[in-house]
């Protein structure tokens, strides 16, 4: 893969959970490079206040549309009134931390609502804009968590047992099958999807007072060894901007490169049954 990077002048960029941290930092340096960014944020109040710094140092346009990835009707309020006929780049990026289980308004474990059942959605409902544009990309942030996780479909939405870090794990894993499911279905309309693991960076997305990656982020030596948020975000604006995608689609990445994940999430059969569950959850089926 080239990594000599495309004019981002103009190109139409999506990102979810665009008012801090990795999110931020993608949105600062893409529209800092000429993209019109359309930040996606649940708080207009923490999103109003991200997009005052985004502009500081925009070439392009830098707007706020409010959604709730957790939350499949307020997903679909938001595309519906979706002001764009062509998206370039869809970062799906929003994800949490929860150290104890709880539901969405839909119904579902809310780590799995948010980090997985969430971007999957998003990514259908908009698959018209996405297939308007010359050569869109679909970026998920996953993680290397993704190694602690394991499918198992009796018990996706933890209704038997509820470990934090393991389903944390599970959805991180979900990221990388959904992603080399979107390669193979995207192929017709010329998408590149692709997962990254930014590395551990602090940022809030542990968003629990008192678990205990939120206590660790607070000690000086944790910040001395973590990645700033810029650092953690290079890898997805490098998969935004690079001007060479042959054989990137449905791949993994990690500091910049290229990397292989677990072997459960390299399964095919799995992406697909998965996919089709997503399906179901999502209302798509």
């Amino acid at each position: 893969m080239s990594y000599a990077t495309r004019e981002m002048a103009g190109k139409r960029v999506v990102i979810t959970g665009a008012n801090s941290g990795i999110g931020k930092a993608a949105a600062v340096e893409l529209a800092r490079q000429g993209a019109n960014v359309t930040m996606v944020c649940r708080s207009r109040e923490r999103g109003e206040a991200a997009k005052v710094d985004i502009e500081a140092t925009a070439k392009g346009e830098v707007e706020l549309l409010i959604a709730d990835l957790g939350d499949q009707a307020s997903l679909r309020s938001f595309a519906s009134s979706f002001p764009h006929e062509k998206v370039d780049v869809l970062m799906n990026n929003a994800g949490v931390y929860l150290p104890e289980r709880g539901d969405s308004p839909d119904g579902h474990e809310r780590m799995m609502a948010i980090n997985h059942l969430g971007a999957f959605l998003i990514t259908h409902l908009l698959w018209e804009p996405l297939a308007a544009a010359n050569n869109p990309r679909v970026i998920t942030t996953s993680s290397l968590a993704h190694r602690m996780g394991s499918i198992k479909f009796d018990n996706l939405q933890c209704e038997r047992s509820f470990n934090a870090m393991i389903q944390y794990g599970v959805t991180k894993l979900a990221n990388i099958l959904f992603t080399k499911q979107l390669a193979q279905r995207g192929s017709g309309i010329g998408l590149t999807a692709t997962a990254f693991h930014p590395g551990a960076v602090m940022t809030g997305f542990a968003q629990h007072e008192e678990s205990w990656m939120s206590r660790a982020m607070k000690l000086s030596l944790a910040k001395v060894v973590l990645l700033t948020p810029e650092q953690g975000a290079s890898t997805g604006v490098m998969l935004a901007t690079c001007a060479d995608t042959t054989d990137q689609s449905g791949c993994y990445f990690a500091s910049r490169k290229k990397r292989t994940p677990s072997r459960e999430a390299r399964n095919l059969a799995l992406a697909e049954r998965l996919w089709n569950v997503s399906e179901q959850l999502t209302g798509l089926a």
